[in-house]
């Protein structure tokens, strides 16, 4: 499985649900979300600044990661933005293998 960062920006309407239910309730329901398309969270964390949660979770795909994306941010109550977590494992794999390419002008 891969692994992702989603950070979320609520809404107005996000920051209400939050004030209603709080920050458990929402964690909650985005591991319940993870492991319904047959992934696990690993953390969940409120924050300040541009973000105002972010989680790290194993999915299975690049699909499945966009699809838990979209839903949320479909949802109207919070905007997301994915990043593809790699490990050094995998940086030391693509380090190793040989790329043909030209930089502009040369």
């Amino acid at each position: 499985m891969a692994r992702y960062l989603f950070s979320a920006s609520y809404s107005t309407d996000g920051v209400r649900g939050v004030l209603k239910e709080g920050g458990s309730a929402r964690r909650n329901a985005i591991g319940k979300g993870i492991e319904a398309l047959g992934g696990n969270m690993e953390a969940f964390y409120l924050t300040f600044g541009k973000a105002d949660a972010i989680v790290i979770a194993e999915v299975p795909d690049n699909t499945t990661a966009a699809a838990l994306s979209l839903a949320v941010s479909a949802s109207g109550g919070a905007g997301v933005h994915t990043t593809v977590l790699l490990t050094s494992e995998e940086i030391d794999a693509a380090a190793g293998l040989s790329v043909s390419y030209r930089p502009p002008g040369a």
